[in-house]
């Protein structure tokens, strides 16, 4: 059970310089490359210096291999007609430094074979298959200029805002952007990263989310049921998300995924191009769009398209969400069970999203029957899609003219980039530790005044008066280091350490932090409410937040320190205000608390005994 507070108890305290061994294992891990460029250099030294007699052995490094870039550009060869089919970029051979390129090499093989259309671009083949991220040059007016084609069509806007962002991820001049004509539907997005803090904390961020909305200038229609709560990853939220769109906008025009940077758009456009929104036919023709952790994924306006919600094709979706409700774990099939436990280790909320028309490809086994089915002879629009999967299996598939001629879209966009934003200051490696992937532990530390807490070497926040302790709770990814320490060691700490393995973020010693902006203090005043409910929540842009709680009525200095420019706030009320008892024990003789991971729910169309065997 979780513990409560005791604000009577006499606070011991001991400073620990390793507290959490899991952590430092990852950021040593990340440190090994820096060690092992020091000992290359040693190799490569134009003088060496030994005892006469004795040589030194030759030093060895067991590090692999950097993953080489082969290639070299032609420019003399023209741009392709065919855009790359992860991020939507044209495809060339031109420039390295340009959206869409490919080393002339491949790019005269694809062109030779004829497969430039299924084909991506070096970025997105880096990215998805070595985690490795390219300077491409794209401005901020490029991103916008293409995003902007929307504001003279007719069309119905997929607003995606990042929950563990707001209010930083809801661009401020969207209707300027996309056009004041557009039928808005606002998506919170990363949900299932989020812990619940109370039984009915998703109507909280909802009402919340909305008001962010309307404080920004974003029109809702008439309320808050023009707003989602979805997992792009785990599903949560998507079918209710399409049959609300299939029963509202229809067949009235194209859609358009928009949002920021890293917000999730590409993971959505990839979890609606496997469900019932796309025509049956579109997975099997279309590829899927690159998906990373770094922001600025899609360069150009990828598409799918939309299926027509006919009243046959909603009456077989709904046939099929109810046989999917009604069923049990022995109902699965191990992949989709296997499938539905690995998301429940990695989110709090998890769904499935199905499919009520086979693609050609998995109606393949089923064609060899022959079903005389006296009402789906009757009905034209079932004939039709099976017509579609024969001649699908029977050529390569692609769409008819006839298919496509009157066809609506779903188009995915650029992220918008934000003006403040601390992960374009970090590099491959740090991401991977700042982002989080992962259902987020929340981390509960007690502090008293005149100590600090280090995130990283991101945020430090030095906690100048207060009467008593107070309580702050981490929520940003597992594995940024916490370190807590006392104010008159903490400038010794941070420049001993920051670059270093103690505080993990930015890592590469002190050249890496010759080149990271220096940390800026600012001062925020708070008093507590109490000591089950948060105040406010210190956060940084794009990395995650710290909830402040304390006792009723007591007065709170903080300064807090981060990179110039990082998208410091103070955000009021905060997200998740009772996040303070998602806590376990205290550990003895220490600031921390135990972490607790809250239970994992699975969506509304799940039965119970599922639910059950998908939490162990």
């Amino acid at each position: 059970s979780y513990t409560s507070i005791e604000p009577e108890k006499e606070e011991e305290f001991v400073f620990l310089d390793y507290s959490n061994l899991e952590a430092l294992e990852i950021q040593m891990r990340l440190l090994e490359d820096t060690v092992l460029d020091q000992d290359q250099d040693v190799q490569e030294m134009d003088i060496e210096f030994h005892d006469a007699g004795f040589p030194l052995p030759k030093l060895t490094s067991k590090r692999k291999k950097s993953q080489k870039i082969y290639g070299t550009p032609d420019k003399e060869i023209p741009f392709s007609d065919n855009s790359c089919s992860g991020c939507g970029a044209r495809m060339h051979c031109t420039d390295p430094i340009l959206p869409g390129y490919v080393p002339s090499e491949k790019y005269k093989q694809l062109i030779k074979e004829d497969k430039m259309d299924r084909a991506v671009c070096q970025r997105c083949f880096l990215l998805v298959h070595h985690q490795k991220s390219l300077n491409i040059q794209v401005s901020k007016e490029e991103y916008r200029n293409v995003v902007s084609r929307i504001r003279q069509e007719k069309a119905l806007v997929l607003f995606i805002v990042d929950l563990l962002d707001i209010p930083d991820s809801i661009i401020p001049d969207l209707l300027e952007l996309v056009g004041k004509n557009k039928t808005i539907v606002v998506l919170g997005n990363k949900i299932d990263l989020l812990p619940g803090d109370s039984d009915c904390y998703l109507k909280r961020i909802k009402r919340q989310l909305f008001a962010y909305c309307v404080d920004a200038g974003i029109t809702l229609g008439d309320g808050t049921k023009d707003v989602h709560l979805i997992s792009a990853k785990t599903g949560y939220g998507i079918e209710n998300l399409i049959s609300s769109l299939q029963r509202s906008w229809k067949y009235k025009g194209d859609v358009y995924l928009v949002g920021t940077a890293n917000a999730g758009k590409s993971t959505l456009f990839n979890t609606l191009l496997e469900s019932d929104y796309c025509k049956s036919k579109a997975p099997d023709v279309i590829q899927k769009a690159t998906i990373s952790r770094w922001p600025g994924t899609t360069l150009n306006l990828l598409k799918f398209p939309i299926i027509n919600p006919t009243p046959y094709r909603m009456f077989k979706r709904s046939e099929r969400l109810k046989s999917d409700g009604s069923q049990s774990e022995k109902d699965l099939s191990p992949q989709e069970l296997r499938r539905l436990q690995q998301l429940s280790k990695q989110g709090y909320l998890v769904g499935r999203v199905g499919r009520s028309f086979g693609s050609a490809v998995q109606a393949q086994k089923d064609m060899d029957v022959v079903d005389f089915d006296l009402e789906s002879l009757s009905v034209g629009e079932e004939e039709e899609d099976r017509m579609s999967k024969k001649s699908a299996l029977s050529n390569p598939v692609e769409f008819t003219h006839n298919e496509l001629k009157d066809a609506h879209w779903l188009y995915d966009t650029p992220g918008i980039m934000k003006e403040h934003c601390v992960l374009s200051q970090l590099t491959d490696e740090e991401l991977k530790m700042v982002v989080p992937t992962q259902a987020i532990l929340p981390r509960t530390f007690v502090l008293k005044p005149g100590m600090v807490l280090f995130l990283g070497a991101l945020v430090r926040i030095d906690f100048l008066k207060g009467e008593r302790s107070c309580w702050l709770s981490i929520v940003a990814s597992n594995l940024l280091p916490v370190h807590i320490t006392s104010g008159e060691k903490a400038d010794d700490i941070y420049q001993k350490h920051a670059g270093n393995t103690l505080l993990g973020v930015p890592a590469g010693g002190e050249e890496r932090m010759r080149q990271f902006p220096a940390l800026v203090p600012q001062d925020f005043e708070l008093q507590g409410v109490g000591p089950e409910e948060a105040i406010a929540d210190i956060k940084l842009s794009s990395v995650g937040w710290v909830a402040v709680t304390a006792h009723a009525e007591d007065k709170l200095l903080f300064r807090v320190h981060s990179p110039a420019g990082a998208g410091l706030a103070l955000r009021r009320p905060p997200l998740l205000p009772h996040i303070v008892l998602l806590k376990g024990k205290r550990i003895r003789k220490s600031p921390t608390y135990k972490a607790k991971r809250p239970p994992t729910l699975l969506d509304t169309c799940l039965s119970t005994a599922r639910a059950d065997k998908s939490k162990k």
